[in-house]
């Protein structure tokens, strides 16, 4: 049996409540901390991209975890997000998790402009050697630098990584990804590849939608993963039941959604409100998310 890692389960990387005034909502984030961990989810990771980290201060994002810190309870990971436009800044977010008995952190590569493979193992460089295991985020949508495997594999075998949060949508990739780094941790990075990178010896999931429906996502992965073709059956039920839901994760208003899926569930602990330059969904698009919501809700999936 493969030894149980920070990283490994289901880590929620958590929407952010802000108040009206666009101030962010603590007290609410500690709720929706102790909320979701209450509904299966194993550990949390603040300060990715649904926290809209973009839009946050320094001192925001450390407050924001140390918030997840004091909410979360004896036994649950918190591992936060580092991802910055600079290696420095990255370093010192580093460094404050570090100090605060972080297990691990969760680093993008840079992302202010395409690096190049020599740019971007520097930058996984400088936050490794801070001293904490890092999870490698692979998000070549939105940062245009694609974690290929054999760059993942580059960094593993320097000792720079531990994991990889696989967002590309690409299922192909963990195959390779296990040719070239056997020992690299592989977690799911798009919530609608439960299924495909389940079965195929995921063994965490940064994962989305548990944000509004923990308890029935939390099942679709410990079934998904389970190496059991005999739960798969019901992984496959569940995950063709939630997947019109699901793919929302990966669209360019995967935050909007998931708040507005969180309201229309009953479990956002404030309002839905995000920081610019995001906006209010379009009509259309808003009009959808509630139906797919409403739909999966009168299954009897919470």
């Amino acid at each position: 049996m493969t030894e149980k890692k920070p990283w490994h389960g289901v880590n929620l990387a958590t929407t952010l409540p802000f108040h009206e005034d666009l101030s962010v909502a603590y007290d609410a984030y500690a709720e929706h901390v102790r909320f979701t961990t209450a509904n299966g989810v194993t550990g949390i990771i603040p300060n990715g991209s649904l926290g809209e980290y973009q839009t946050l201060t320094e001192d925001e994002r450390k407050q924001v975890f140390l918030t997840a810190v004091e909410a979360a309870p004896e036994g649950v990971a918190v591992i936060p997000g580092v991802g910055a436009y600079g290696a420095l800044e990255s370093v010192r977010l580093t460094e404050h998790a570090a100090e605060n008995g972080a297990p691990a952190v969760m680093l993008l590569p840079p992302n202010a402009y395409r690096a190049s493979d020599d740019e971007v193992v520097e930058h996984f460089r400088r936050v490794a050697a801070v001293g904490l295991p890092v999870l490698a985020y692979n998000n070549p949508i939105d940062t245009k630098v694609d974690l290929r495997p054999d760059l993942l594999a580059r960094m593993f075998d320097e000792g720079l990584i531990v994991s990889v949060k696989e967002f590309s949508g690409d299922v192909r990739h963990a195959y390779e990804i296990r040719e070239l780094a056997p020992g690299l941790d592989i977690s799911i990075g798009s919530d609608d590849v439960v299924l495909e990178l389940g079965i195929n010896g995921a063994v965490g999931w940064v994962a989305g939608y548990p944000n509004a429906i923990p308890a029935a996502t939390v099942e679709l992965y410990d079934l998904s993963t389970s190496n059991d073709p005999a739960k798969w059956a019901r992984a496959h039920e569940i995950y063709r039941d939630l997947h019109p839901l699901l793919r929302w994760d990966s669209k360019t208003w995967f935050v909007q959604a998931i708040k507005l899926s969180q309201q229309v569930a009953g479990v956002a602990p404030v309002g839905i409100t995000t920081r610019p330059p995001r906006l209010p969904l379009p009509e259309a698009i808003r009009d959808q998310i509630i139906a797919d919501t409403e739909a999966v809700l009168a299954k009897g999936y919470r």
